[in-house]
């Protein structure tokens, strides 16, 4: 865990934004699992009680750091392109599977919250399982070497934990970004009227030539400067991204679109 851990602290230190973390986050959870899978599998425990902690305590820790990038990278990479409503409303979509969660698995999560032990044996030693005791379909694909009924599901608990924290980070994120756009006279000085595609496409030529604080800035602040600037919500800008990089033709639309505006005014200025 400590190992894990320490890249972990690495990856968010060198890359700020979600879904690059949490794409470096899976692959580093997945590095150190099969390296303790090995482990396990060649392992004999000497007591039921230290096979029971190991299921219980250790696996799980690492688990839940597999499940909560995975999720991270999938709550990140479907975030609707749109208004802070609709954004603020994806991520009260996916709090509530949280619940959705926590209501179906209630009397696990009461057992493991309260410290209870009767039914470690079951839950917590390898094959024996009981098919009564709310199982999940994944326990039967996977590998029973390393796996006991409810490991899985302590791990999904821990996992769900800071998913929450994460969302709820991310909601008051947007609160504050809301009230930030806002200037004494509740409005922007001047508001971005044209596509945000285009000004999406403007930040990352500006971004890309390093005019922002010698070329320091991150890409993610500079578009919350344009936001705040112009009381605009560029929401899931990357995608849109993805989406200039792959036109069949024009990748730089916009950019052409002013460059050849540009050099009319000036023809009209040359002229008078």
């Amino acid at each position: 865990m400590s190992e894990l851990q320490q890249r972990l602290d690495k990856i968010h230190s060198e890359t700020p934004e979600p879904l690059g973390y949490a794409e470096h986050g899976i692959k580093a959870s997945i590095a150190v699992l099969e390296k303790l899978k090995t482990k396990c599998i060649s392992y004999e425990f000497i007591t039921k009680a230290e096979e029971i902690n190991f299921f219980r305590n250790c696996k799980p820790q690492l688990a839940s750091k597999l499940i909560y990038y995975n999720e991270i990278y999938t709550i990140i990479s479907n975030k609707p392109i749109g208004s802070r409503k609709t954004i603020r409303n994806y991520y009260k979509t996916e709090l509530d599977k949280l619940e959705i969660f926590f209501n179906e698995n209630l009397e696990f999560y009461r057992y493991y919250r309260t410290g209870n032990q009767a039914l470690d044996n079951k839950y917590f030693l390898r094959g024996k399982y009981d098919v009564r005791l709310t199982l999940d379909s994944f326990y039967f694909q996977a590998d029973q070497r390393f796996s006991t009924s409810h490991d899985y599901k302590v791990a999904q608990i821990l996992a769900n934990d800071a998913i929450k924290v994460f969302l709820e980070s991310e909601t008051q994120n947007l609160e504050c970004k809301t009230e930030a756009i806002q200037f004494s006279n509740g409005q922007p000085n001047q508001v971005w009227t044209g596509s945000k595609v285009a000004l999406i496409e403007l930040i990352y030529a500006l971004h890309a030539e390093g005019v922002f604080n010698n070329g320091h800035s991150e890409l993610k602040e500079v578009v919350n400067s344009f936001e705040a600037a112009f009381g605009v919500d560029l929401g899931q800008f990357n995608r849109v991204f993805l989406e200039i990089r792959a036109r069949k033709s024009e990748r730089t639309k916009f950019l052409n679109i002013i460059k050849e505006k540009l050099i009319l005014r000036m023809d009209d200025a040359d002229e008078i």
